[in-house]
């Protein structure tokens, strides 16, 4: 079925701070609109209300027909404890909500109920509209080639990081609906996983509004760009994908700056004339009365006309004032400065390995022989359960090595962002949460500190686990320039960031003097950061390649 999906004047907030209104927007077959946009701008939220999840305070969302699919795969897809991997498939897929409601039909039908025949019916179509018939065959064969190696009967808390990620890729490659909105859907990904992704979405018939902070993804598939511009309080559409719109929003913001400042230009001039008029004009008028009592008729009849001449032109200064339209000032954006605070440096030697084995259930990392070196900026790549994040804990010393030897060097001090975002998933407050992780730091420097990571007033005080994960990501970006590093760790660190501030943290990167370890999959800061050895890891084997 081919759906349209309009949404009419919308208007969402958080408590008394309001995120967009008088939002307009139509998904058609086909459309495939970015949705981009600062954290906290509304963008998830957007997405919910577009899903018939959560009531706008304004506004209408209608679907065409009205019996069409609407599929919301959110973020940090939800392992429920005891959900087998195939009944998470068929929640995210649409298809068990499909059976319960048939299966109601079915004992409404058995049951003699009023109009039973006809929901029925209705309940049959959507199971098979959503695939149900045939979902657990293709279900085995799509997590196959998802290489996906697990039984799909185990629980979904058993997967490992990388196997969570595969079957959430597997339950949308799965998935039928005739709109589909995808919140991140290429957090966690490899690479492999990032190109079927790009080959599901651009092969759908059905209209997409998807969130992603991943800018090549974006560039290869989306038709049209909806920005949330927080700081000019703009809703923006722009046609022609997402490099256009880069182009587009550059030409947009200067010639707003040209116009303001043209406008600040005249606006000026005649102040300026004005505040000169005035002044002649009184200037005038006390020489008047100073010589009103002279018998030169001629003279007091010229200083009268004179005066009356200059009020007529500051009068007209400021009827021109009064006329000249108004253009507000473009909005600064706010940006992340972000600086990683470099500890004294360690030793020459930073971590070893020497014929280290690391097994994990079926799974083994190893033998490896590795040495990181003071300054190495290393780079590492590799599929979901390979073993990347294995050898990271294994540098660190964070995981027991089942053979071979491991040490850290003198003098490391360590600074990762994933460790960082767990520190922050508690009931305690943001606040006390990060001067528990930086205990010398007053609560006045902890506050400026987490400004400068836009979150402000209203996030210091909030429990910690109520942050957004995007959040989350900035508080531990703001933890390792609050305690000083000489090692620093970075697994997939722009996963629930936004774009400014991943370019941010692609120029902090590129001053940062100590030892980098940077695990992403996002293919633009494999290129702009700048590495001096790589690593790939296969298959629990690792694999050093010319930088």
């Amino acid at each position: 079925m081919t759906a349209t999906l309009v949404a009419k004047n919308l208007a969402a907030g958080h408590g008394d701070r309001s995120l967009f209104a008088g939002l307009d927007l139509v998904v058609a077959p086909g459309d495939v609109i970015g949705l981009v946009g600062a954290n906290g701008a509304g963008k998830s939220t957007l997405l919910r209300l577009l899903a018939g999840l959560t009531a706008p305070e304004e506004g209408e969302v209608r679907l065409s027909p009205p019996g069409a699919t609407v599929g919301h795969l959110p973020q940090e897809p939800e392992r429920r404890p005891g959900e087998s991997v195939r009944a998470f498939l068929a929640r995210r897929t649409g298809v068990s909500a499909a059976q319960h409601a048939m299966d109601e039909a079915t004992q409404a039908l058995v049951d003699g109920a009023p109009g039973a025949d006809d929901a029925y019916a209705g309940a049959l179509e959507r199971w098979l509209a959503l695939g149900g018939a045939d979902l657990d065959e293709r279900a085995e064969e799509t997590a196959q080639g998802l290489g996906l190696a697990v039984d799909l009967d185990q629980p979904m808390t058993s997967l490992s990081g990388g196997q969570a990620a595969r079957a959430g890729l597997a339950s949308l490659l799965l998935s039928r609906y005739d709109v589909f909105l995808l919140d991140e859907p290429t957090n966690d990904l490899d690479l492999d996983g990032l190109e079927k992704l790009e080959r599901f979405v651009r092969g759908l018939r059905a209209g997409t509004v998807l969130v992603s902070h991943d800018r090549e993804f974006l560039t290869r598939t989306v038709t049209k760009v909806l920005e949330l511009d927080l700081a000019q309080r703009q809703i923006n559409l722009y046609g022609g994908g997402y490099t256009a719109y880069l182009e587009e929003r550059e030409v947009a913001r200067r010639h707003a700056r040209d116009e303001y400042e043209e406008y600040a230009g005249k606006r000026s001039q005649l102040q300026d004339r004005a505040r000169v008029q005035r002044s002649w004009m009184d200037k005038g008028v006390k020489n008047a009365r100073r010589k009103a009592g002279d018998n030169d008729k001629i003279g007091r009849k010229f200083r009268s006309e004179a005066s009356e001449k200059q009020a007529a032109k500051a009068r007209q200064t400021e009827r021109l004032l009064e006329r000249l339209e108004v253009v507000e000032e473009p909005r600064k954006e706010w940006e992340l400065r972000m600086e990683i605070a470099s500890a004294p440096r360690s030793g020459a030697v930073v971590a070893t390995l020497r014929d280290a084995e690391v097994r994990r259930g079926g799974f083994t990392l190893g033998p490896v022989s590795l040495q990181i070196d003071w300054a190495d900026r290393v780079a590492v790549t590799g599929a979901n359960g390979a073993g990347k994040s294995t050898l990271l804990a294994a540098l660190l010393g964070r995981v027991p090595l089942d053979a071979g030897h491991g040490a850290l060097g003198s003098g490391v001090l360590s600074g990762e962002v994933d460790q960082a975002r767990r520190l922050f998933h508690g009931t305690e407050t943001l606040l006390d949460a990060f001067q528990a992780a930086t205990p010398d730091t007053e609560p006045a420097e902890v506050r400026t500190l987490l400004a400068k990571f836009g979150l402000g007033a209203d996030h210091v005080l909030r429990p910690a686990s109520t942050l957004s994960p995007g959040e989350r990501t900035r508080a531990a970006l703001a933890l390792l320039q609050g305690r000083g590093v000489n090692l620093l760790v970075l697994d997939e660190p722009t996963n629930h960031l936004d774009l400014p501030a991943i370019e941010q943290l692609e120029a902090a990167l590129d001053s940062y003097e100590g030892t980098l370890l940077l695990v992403t999959h996002d293919r633009r800061m494999l290129d702009a950061v700048r590495v001096t050895r790589r690593l790939e890891v296969a298959d629990g084997k690792v694999t050093e390649h010319p930088s």
